[in-house]
């Protein structure tokens, strides 16, 4: 703790979207550029849907979507941890039954191109911040074409069969972690896995919604 003071005493944090310093120890976004992000508001899911809630604080809009492709595609790795601020503000919206936390997991190919995987990285701080452990033994199997200019049926049939479950999970409220949600294929196809694979409930967090 002391070491970590005498870091941001000597190297302050800056603001990831303004570059000012911010007033409090360890915030990656200061309070200027946090009121102005596009904020929405989660509305509860549709009745047929495979979820129980789902959260994503922002809209996919600037700096937000600015953010999230410097993060992705230009690794730009200090924007996970203000995104990860985000989901630990959101996490007040979330029912108190969660007992674990699974980022959506990358194809191994693409996660050693890219060098990471985004929901991993913004996934593991909202882990710890809720003592919850990660869920082991879900991967992506197949390397999907990126889902970007795709429909929404487009989406659906790319990622069929795209993540497996390799050993039953023993939690029964898993809440599914990404950054971006726009039609909920990959998270839909996801949260099918993990409730075949045991558990009763499955929730979604992502940074933003498009």
């Amino acid at each position: 703790m002391l070491l970590r003071a005498f870091d941001n005493a000597v190297m302050p944090l800056r603001c990831v979207f303004c570059g000012m310093r911010t007033r409090e120890p360890e915030k990656h976004i200061c309070a200027g550029c946090n009121a102005e992000l596009p904020r929405i508001e989660s509305p509860p899911p549709p009745v047929s849907s495979p979820f129980h809630t789902v959260v994503a604080p922002v809209a996919y809009d600037f700096p937000v979507d600015a953010a999230i492709k410097a993060l992705k595609f230009q690794r730009k790795l200090y924007y996970a941890p203000a995104f990860a601020e985000l989901l630990c503000e959101a996490c007040r919206e979330l029912p108190g039954d969660i007992d674990a936390i699974l980022p959506v997991p990358l194809h191994w190919r693409r996660r050693w191109f890219r060098g990471f995987n985004q929901a991993y990285e913004i996934g593991k701080p909202v882990a710890r911040y809720l003592g919850l452990p990660m869920v082991r033994g879900v991967i992506r199997r197949r390397a999907t074409p990126s889902q970007s200019g795709l429909n929404a049926r487009e989406r659906a049939r790319n990622l069929r069969r795209a993540f497996v479950v390799r050993r039953s999970i023993p939690h029964r409220h898993v809440l599914i972690i990404d950054d971006i949600l726009t039609t909920g294929a990959t998270v839909r196809q996801l949260a099918s896995v993990v409730r075949a694979g045991g558990s009763d409930k499955v929730s979604v967090l992502t940074v933003a919604r498009a």
